[in-house]
């Protein structure tokens, strides 16, 4: 007769996709099944295909090894915001055929075995319903494990073969466990511990006393050895399906002009941003794709300081058409659909006006929305501050309304950078100067970090006969970066110095020439 704990286990189907960032990745930018992929995060391989496999890639080479082992290896930045996003319609497909669907990561999702099993007439009939449901999306290779507990379930599914499915009788999960690694647990910093204990498999683990695992281990020992022992009893928790706050239009015949395809927008837009009012939300980053009749599809994220009015929409649809092609308000192609989909979105409440509404940074929105909808979205631009060691390349204008998108981080560390104050002038080019010593020689600085001689004179226009004396200066400060790189590869000397008219100058030393980078005013 079962125990408490053995009762309360739930019977669970779990349905994995091998490879699925891979998979991900091919979908979204069209890539062929058969090229050798590699997804790369934080310099490392985190997930390949099978043909870099064949080659010996395998998650956690350094991308330089990974590439060495196989040279036309196409490596592609891991996103993990398109790999949610493209697994979204498989969960949705599941739920057509079968309710209750928990999604543990994208690629994988776990169901209650018994509703599926009852409807389809049983378990091994329910796994193959499963299987052509996603063999209809085009994932022949997923695999469908069903156990006593999620946990058994996945490595039932990991565990598969050429059959797809495997199925561990009810009651059966702890023999099943029993001889695979305790690296199966996920637990990476307590495996090695375990291994050294001499607790190589989880029927090792499971043999012992679930109080000695949880004295020794503390909490994550218990959940190990429960897990171990076959005993997982976490619930199933079906999701909430999310709203449908995407839209789309479609157009036929195919629309050639950008004025014909934004005044269709118009509708839509209003449903997209009205269909977000409902659910209580607002849209601050909008993804556009634009669909041309020869199949081609372009998209770009949009962002929005506050957030997207239905206007705003179709102006971020204009000047995407504007900006793939258009001339003279012709398109190359004609445009036959047009998506909507909200990127990120936030609460609505957050989002309200003020008791005495918005005031004047709303009518400075608004006016600088309308300068861009007659100039273009470039029109119109905003200063920030990026990450970096120059003051130049600190500076960054970006159109209104978005935000920097793939520039350094400001509050990142950056040795080597200027201290506060900042200079308050920044010149666009550097400007040549000269930095005399007292007899009119040039001041250089030696290997070891020395200047040759103090600094006497300066001149700004980097003439001799313009140079005037120098009150104080500071330096040098030396700064070398990407030196793996010979193509970017930059060492220089900074300098600060203040002329006899109380100017504050930033220098630099590259090589035998000085520049002036900026000013202090």
């Amino acid at each position: 007769m079962p125990t408490a704990r053995e009762a309360a286990v739930t019977r669970a189907i779990v349905l994995w996709c091998p490879d699925w960032p891979v998979i991900a990745a091919r979908q979204a930018l069209d890539l062929p099944a058969d090229l050798p992929l590699a997804l790369v995060e934080k310099g490392l391989v985190f997930a390949c295909s099978d043909a870099a496999r064949a080659d010996g890639v395998k998650r956690g080479l350094r991308m330089r090894e990974a590439q060495a082992r196989c040279p036309q290896l196409e490596v592609v930045t891991y996103d993990p915001v398109q790999d949610g996003r493209a697994f979204e319609p498989v969960l949705a497909a599941i739920e057509e055929i079968t309710p209750g669907v928990q999604p543990v990561r994208p690629g994988t999702c776990v169901l209650r075995a018994r509703g599926p099993a009852r409807y389809y007439g049983g378990e091994e009939a329910a796994a193959a319903e499963l299987l052509r449901c996603l063999e209809g999306l085009g994932l022949p290779d997923a695999r469908v494990g069903i156990a006593d507990g999620p946990f058994a379930a996945e490595q039932a599914a990991r565990s598969t073969g050429r059959a797809r499915v495997r199925v561990i009788p009810a009651g059966d999960s702890p023999a099943f466990l029993a001889p695979l690694t305790v690296a199966q647990l996920g637990l990476a910093d307590l495996t090695p511990l375990l291994r050294r204990l001499g607790l190589h498999t989880l029927g090792d683990i499971a043999a012992l006393s679930r109080i000695d695992m949880r004295e020794r281990f503390g909490e994550r020992g218990e959940h190990a050895h429960t897990l171990a022992s076959g005993l997982d009893g976490a619930a199933v928790v079906p999701r909430t399906p999310p709203a449908q706050l995407d839209r789309a239009i479609e157009f036929e015949p195919p629309l050639d002009r950008v004025d014909q395809v934004t005044f269709a927008v118009r509708g839509t837009a209003e449903q997209f941003v009205a269909g977000l009012t409902k659910a209580g939300l607002v849209c601050t980053s909008l993804r556009v794709e634009v669909t041309d009749e020869s199949g081609r599809v372009g998209e770009r994220t949009w962002l929005h300081p506050r957030l997207f009015s239905a206007p705003d929409v179709v102006d971020r649809v204009r000047w995407q058409l504007q900006g793939a092609g258009a001339i003279d308000s012709g398109l190359a192609s004609p445009i036959a659909r047009v998506v909507l989909e909200p990127a990120a979105v936030d609460d609505i409440g957050h989002h309200e006006d003020g008791l005495w509404g918005g005031g004047a940074d709303e009518r400075i929105h608004h006016g600088l929305t309308r300068v861009q909808s007659m100039l273009g979205h470039d029109a119109v631009l905003t200063a920030t501050i990026a990450g970096g060691r120059a003051p130049a390349e600190r500076q960054v204008l970006v159109p209104w309304g978005d935000r920097p998108v793939g520039v350094a981080r400001a509050d990142r560390p950056w040795p080597g950078s200027l201290p506060a104050p900042a200079p308050s002038t920044v010149f666009e080019v550097p400007r040549p100067v000269a930095v005399l010593t007292e007899e009119g020689a040039a001041v250089e600085v030696t290997d070891r970090g020395d200047v040759t001689a103090p600094i006497a004179r300066f001149s700004p226009t980097g003439r001799a006969g313009d140079a005037r004396p120098v009150g104080s200066w500071a330096g040098p400060w030396p700064v070398r970066e990407r030196w793996w790189d010979a193509s970017l590869a930059r060492a220089l000397y900074r300098f600060q110095l203040v002329d006899a008219d109380g100017t504050a100058w930033l220098l630099a030393l590259a090589g035998t020439g000085w520049f002036a980078e900026a000013r202090y005013d």
